[in-house]
């Protein structure tokens, strides 16, 4: 019953998406992880409290909120397998709710057709709504490069991470994993009001991330392989190994070198959050920085194809479920 929601999910998500006109009307889950995080945030991150306190309280607020998406989605597996078939069609629909592939995808698109048909205001436009950095400074090459940083290192978190925990821990596994990646967004940052508050929230999903950032790396190698021959998939996969280990993240350089590499490309570099300036290390620094429309193309294809590498290993996982 698992391998048959992990291949109604991966479907739905790969050809539904999240529809535009149903979260317009309705509260998006993730949109509920937010409200739980910030109503526990108000309450324990206590600015009178000495930084050991609200280190304690930040992991225990971590761990209870990761209890609670889990359990959530414990009920709710249980109580929908007692409905048959249509209780799986309708877990399948949960879990692909928890996906981004399509959304991602079509985000990143959006993109390029702002930048051919807006010029590098429509990009810039187009590109905040995926990246956290000050999309101000960036001129058209800059946003190409935005645009396909962010679908690499989102094919990671977004994508195959909660796939993961959809195939080893069910509905549970991946609604507690969707609360941990939108606390990190939160309140896993560096400065004063969160440092001490979000340690447990960024430790937690650095190491929920780990496995996921270098399988991204190595099915993007696979991608450019395969579309691309092999030069690309060396690019790809030596990229990662070199600078990766550079990368601020402990996580991110890896689906991002490989991409760079893949397509030939300059990633990463010095970034502005509205007033702060991160001095980023390049990701194959003697690739190009020219990124065109065309480039950001070429790496949605590459992650359709990644897409299509996890479609057809939930059909597997099917099939070796009927089989054995």
């Amino acid at each position: 019953m698992s391998a048959v929601v992990l291949l109604g999910a991966t479907l739905i998500d790969r050809l539904v998406g999240d529809p535009d006109w149903l979260w317009r009307r309705l509260p998006h889950p993730v949109v509920g992880f937010g409200w739980a995080i910030a109503a526990t945030e108000r309450g324990l991150n206590r600015p009178q409290w000495p930084p050991r306190w609200r280190k304690a309280s930040g992991i225990a607020a971590i761990l209870a909120l990761l209890a609670l998406a889990a359990g959530l989605g414990f009920a709710i597996e249980v109580g929908l397998r007692g409905l048959g078939p249509a209780g799986l069609a309708a877990e399948a629909v949960v879990a692909s709710v928890l996906l981004a592939q399509k959304s991602l995808a079509d985000h990143v698109r959006r993109v390029a057709v702002a930048l051919e048909t807006g010029g590098v205001e429509a990009g810039r436009r187009a590109v905040s709504m995926i990246v956290g950095r000050d999309p101000q400074s960036l001129d058209a090459a800059g946003v190409g490069r935005a645009a396909i940083e962010s679908l690499a290192e989102n094919a990671s978190d977004g994508v195959v991470a909660p796939w993961l925990f959809l195939v080893l821990f069910g509905l549970p596994g991946l609604m507690a994993y969707k609360m941990l990646n939108t606390a990190d967004s939160m309140i896993g940052h560096l400065d004063a009001r969160y440092r001490e508050f979000g340690y447990g929230a960024a430790r937690l999903d650095d190491l929920a991330n780990w496995p996921a950032a270098r399988l991204t790396a190595g099915l993007f190698a696979l991608a450019a392989l395969l579309r691309r021959g092999r030069t690309a998939a060396r690019g790809a996969l030596h990229a990662a190994r070199r600078d990766a280990p550079h990368h601020r993240s402990p996580n991110a350089g890896w689906p991002e070198g490989a991409m760079a590499g893949a397509l030939g490309l300059a990633l990463g570099g010095p970034r502005r959050y509205g007033e702060l300036v991160v001095d980023a290390p390049m990701l194959n620094a003697a690739g190009r920085r020219e990124a065109g429309t065309g480039d950001i193309a070429d790496a949605l294809a590459l992650f359709g194809c990644v897409g299509d590498t996890l479609l057809a290993a939930s059909v597997l996982a099917v099939v070796l479920v009927a089989v054995l």
